[in-house]
């Protein structure tokens, strides 16, 4: 985020999301459903798994070390289900579709630094903060959080908004109230910023698949009628906010039919809209010794707590590891100049109130439980309709009273 965004007197910026019937975000929930199963029955697997989509087919690939049993066949197929694609007249049957399976187990040069991290050198583990402290980063890299007081789940509105806009589409689609609705589908919110706090909605866009035998016209009314209108808030917009409804004027063919499907591809739409940075790697598919996941979640929680503590109105996170170490690289604090302390004095709180080693991480925020699947779709963060641990602000108090 430039200095530009929070002196200019009007910018605008955009954010999208798509439905859980996108080609690329049914690969993120196939990813993760295998996660959550493995987990059901295995928390201490290491899993790495990816799901492409075309046409008639999908494929499953990765590497996974568990003690599980599971019929990949059979999950495939379910999430490919419930996501809504169980018939062939909607271009993708859960049914018939085929599914190949290729998976290996994970590299033993990298679990080599996960089982042990270079910083444990005792021969045995004889306590938790042993078993903590020998659990290495799965991986090296750079993660990013963020949070901002825009809204009550403490996300940009942007995001925030188009999640809703989908996920009320889905609920349209799935109550049969709007029965000519397909599975795939996006949104988009562009709003209006004055020194950087919003001012009003400037764009709205949804682009949603549809059966062929209904109208374009009627297809705007009701979205406009039963998504948009009842999901935006009444004191952000104004009569000459711009509304795009399939603005190319049909979409019929969507899901796998219309665009292939990769695992990882959407990961703008799970985390901030472009609002915050991004370290670039992905989250579903992963287990919790990933810190491309893991990092990520805690560095949520860090900015989360920043901000609902009072001490900055936006708050960034950077965090970097290294594979097979477990403490972190280097963290980064970036308030853009909305800090109540100085970015260097949060930085010592994080120190004093946050482990951000991964084996704490896992430990403090639960990790390794079948949770992640629901994640897949409509955002990591600042989601409202579900609980999610990184979410949880019980350490904003802490934080404000040793920050007093």
């Amino acid at each position: 985020m430039s200095s530009t965004f929070m002196t200019a007197p009007s910018l605008l910026f955009t954010s999208e999301s798509v439905t859980e019937g996108h080609p690329d975000k049914m690969c993120d929930q196939i990813s993760d459903a295998v996660v959550d199963a493995i987990f059901d029955q295995d928390p201490n697997a290491r899993i790495a798994c990816e799901a492409a989509v075309k046409t008639g087919f999908v494929i499953l690939l990765g590497e996974i070390t568990t003690t599980a049993s599971v019929n990949y066949d059979e999950l495939v197929r379910k999430v490919v289900k419930e996501i809504g694609f169980d018939n062939s007249a909607k271009g993708f049957d859960a049914d018939t579709c085929g599914v190949q399976v290729a998976i290996a187990s994970q590299s033993p040069d990298i679990a080599l630094g996960v089982d042990r991290a270079q910083e444990f050198k005792n021969d045995i583990m004889d306590s938790e903060e042993d078993e903590i402290e020998s659990v290495g980063a799965g991986d090296q890299g750079m993660m990013f959080g963020f949070a901002c007081n825009e809204t009550d789940a403490l996300m940009p509105l942007p995001i925030y908004l188009a999640h809703k806009l989908s996920r009320q589409l889905a609920v349209l689609r799935k109550s049969g109230e709007l029965p000519w609705l397909g599975p795939d589908g996006k949104s988009q919110v562009t709003v209006e910023y004055s020194f950087g706090k919003p001012k009003r909605i400037h764009t709205v866009l949804i682009s949603t698949q549809h059966l062929p035998d209904i109208c374009q016209e009627e297809i705007r009314r009701q979205i406009i009628e039963r998504c948009i209108n009842p999901t935006l808030p009444a004191d952000m917009v104004e009569e000459d906010m711009r509304i795009y409804v399939n603005p190319t004027g049909r979409f019929v063919v969507g899901g796998p039919m219309g665009d292939a499907g990769l695992t990882g591809r959407k990961i703008i739409v799970d985390t901030y809209g472009g609002m915050g940075r991004h370290g670039g790697g992905a989250f579903s598919g992963k287990d919790c010794t990933k810190v491309d996941r893991s990092g990520a979640y805690a560095a949520r929680w860090v900015a989360k707590n920043i901000v609902a503590a009072g001490l900055a109105d936006r708050c960034e996170i950077q965090l970097a590891y290294a594979i097979g170490v477990a403490r972190p690289l280097s963290v980064n604090v970036e308030t853009f100049g909305t800090g109540k302390i100085s970015d260097g004095k949060i930085e010592d709180l994080i120190g004093k109130h946050f482990d951000l080693r991964p084996g704490a991480i896992i430990r403090d925020l639960k990790l390794r439980r079948p949770i992640y699947r629901q994640t897949a779709a409509y955002g990591h963060f600042g989601r409202d309709d579900i609980s999610l641990p990184w979410e949880d602000t019980s350490i904003a108090a802490r934080l404000k009273q040793s920050a007093s």
